[in-house]
């Protein structure tokens, strides 16, 4: 009987052991993805606000510099989640070669959030843990030059 009872003792903790791993990469996975879409949700929230407030009207002499002052201001807003942000615009050339080019056209910011699932860097014995791909999010937001505070 002594003996049937250490093998059930011993079959629990090989149980255990094999199920172990499953549940820890189950629960980074879970980690992940709910760092991914707390970052996504405060994302979509700010960067409309963040064009508003520094691209319709921007410090200084505007131009190129522009999209650079939208991607700190969402970076700084961005605090606390470890994602990388980029901003770019692109006018909106509807009106063609016509006379109304000269005139402010819609522009739109397409601002990209990337989010690298933890562990990235980890390496053990020579072994890369990390999560080889990066995670995605796009908000555009286009905005005219002429109407401040406007959304298009």
């Amino acid at each position: 009987m002594r003996s049937l009872v250490v093998e059930m003792r011993a079959q629990a903790t090989v149980e255990m052991v094999v199920v172990a791993p499953v549940l820890i990469v189950l629960a980074l996975i879970v980690y992940n993805v709910m760092m991914f879409a707390s970052a996504t949700a405060r994302f979509d929230r700010v960067a409309p606000d963040v064009v508003i407030a520094h691209a319709v009207s921007p410090a200084g002499s505007g131009g190129l510099g522009v999209a650079g002052q939208v991607a700190e201001q969402l970076e700084r807003a961005m605090e606390g989640y470890e994602v990388e942000v980029e901003v770019t615009c692109d006018a909106d050339d509807a009106s063609g070669g016509s006379m109304l080019t000269l005139v402010g056209a819609p522009r739109t910011y397409r601002c990209t959030m990337r989010y690298a699932p933890w562990p990235s860097g980890l390496s053990i014995a020579g072994v890369n843990l990390g999560a080889p791909a990066h995670l995605e999010h796009v908000r555009s937001v286009v905005v005219d030059p002429w109407r401040p505070g406007v959304v298009l």
